[in-house]
């Protein structure tokens, strides 16, 4: 992947490294890798990073590296919802996980999406920007380089990602729309629960209940923080567990094998031109089948 970038009077007598790492935003741990396979120019042109730019060149820098990966490739149809040279999104199925664990060596998204990458002719990591459970499904956004995936992350922290999901839980909020402001910490004899705790991280999540079917609503959920579990434990707190949630939840249900959550929309700027991103994934067969149930 070439990038490219003007020089402005901004940058007009600037060192090259001080172009990198302000404008372009390379890490320092980039540029270095850069720098050895010759992936810096000016005007087409090898530079040092010590040289000086002026007004009205152009800075590129060539990110086409061959990494070593510690997985197996697995071939597999996933649904891609986007694709460019920077990012693939996918919108991923439920019960299968982003990347392997000791539980799950194998049979992962990552494994598929490296065999999606090897047949495009690539040879690079996966990097889910993005992570969910295994039994959520949605959108999961991978990044192609280390830069993309910095880029984001950055605008995260930012609070400029916007993560919305859909969901179904047991009665009805009331308000049918707020704000669930309540801290969340690993529970103290778990290493897989969270629970609500005054000392915990401050966790902030935005509802809106979309429609109501006899004892269930699906829910519209947007994260303005990015907590473990934090959907699935405000609504445990807020007396409005999900459906299926067999960690926070004491309700059985035959409607559905697994939590019924769904990262729905994921929007982002792209780093490269600024350009807005928004991207979707429809509620999935068995969400939809749970709420004509209850419908019938």
């Amino acid at each position: 992947m070439k990038i490219d970038f003007e020089i402005t009077d901004q940058y007009n007598e600037n060192k090259v490294l001080h172009v990198l790492k302000n404008q372009m935003k390379l890490s320092g741990r980039l540029i270095k890798k850069l720098k050895a396979t010759g992936g810096i120019l000016l005007n087409e042109k090898p530079v040092r990073t010590v040289d000086t730019v002026k007004k009205d060149d152009i800075l590129s820098v060539i990110i086409d590296f061959n990494e070593q990966v510690d997985i197996k490739p697995e071939a597999a149809e996933f649904s891609i919802i986007y694709e460019d040279d920077c990012f693939l999104a996918v919108d991923k199925k439920p019960g299968i996980p982003v990347h392997p664990t000791a539980g799950h060596p194998t049979g992962t998204l990552a494994h598929q999406v490296l065999a999606h990458f090897i047949n495009q002719g690539l040879s690079i990591k996966v990097r889910p920007i993005n992570r969910l459970d295994k039994d959520t499904s949605g959108i999961i956004l991978f990044a192609k380089n280390s830069h993309m995936q910095d880029q984001i992350i950055n605008q995260m922290k930012e609070n400029r990602v916007y993560k919305a999901y859909l969901g179904i839980v047991h009665g009805v909020f009331n308000p049918l729309e707020g704000i669930i402001n309540l801290p969340i910490a690993r529970k103290s004899d778990s290493i897989m629960e969270r629970i609500i705790d005054p000392a915990g991280a401050p966790s902030i999540t935005r509802y809106k209940t979309l429609e109501h079917h006899k004892e269930l609503s699906l829910v519209k959920f947007v994260l303005e923080t990015g907590r473990t579990h934090q959907i699935r434990v405000h609504c445990r707190a807020m007396g409005h567990p999900l459906l299926g949630d067999w960690l926070y939840s004491d309700i059985q249900t035959g409607l559905i094998e697994r939590q019924a959550l769904h990262s729905h929309i994921l929007a982002f700027d792209h780093p490269l031109n600024g350009q807005r991103i928004e991207l979707m994934a429809p509620l999935p067969v068995d969400m939809k089948n749970a709420l004509a149930v209850q419908q019938s």
